[in-house]
């Protein structure tokens, strides 16, 4: 599906037995429920997506989001939403409590 392959563990899960441990396995059904966990090297689940089969994933995002926790994870800093690789970060400190707004401008403007 990915030139080259996809360099992180995907799941298979027939008989839904890990997912009934993330609560998507639909017993009725016999199927697991679309799930998406990013696991961090802990072990420690950092994000999680759950849709119906009516509505598509977003690859983009997923990819974003994984190279977004692996940046936090390597330097500490916070990642701001839409951030991509290159962009700026936040590098939390008690100066920037309640002053994030004067550091940080989102590039997209907020849709009404």
């Amino acid at each position: 599906m990915v030139d080259g392959g996809f360099p992180f563990p995907m799941l298979s899960d027939q008989g839904g037995r890990v997912g009934t441990v993330y609560g998507v396995y639909d017993a009725d059904a016999g199927v697991n429920i679309r799930g998406r966990f990013i696991i961090d090297p802990d072990g420690v689940v950092q994000a999680m997506e759950v849709l119906t089969p009516s509505v598509g994933r977003n690859v983009d995002e997923l990819i974003r989001q994984l190279k977004a926790f692996q940046h936090t994870r390597k330097t500490g800093e916070v990642i701001p939403a839409e951030w991509q690789p290159g962009k700026p970060t936040l590098k939390p400190s008690p100066a920037l409590v309640g002053k994030v707004w004067e550091v940080w401008k989102p590039e997209t403007p907020v849709q009404e």
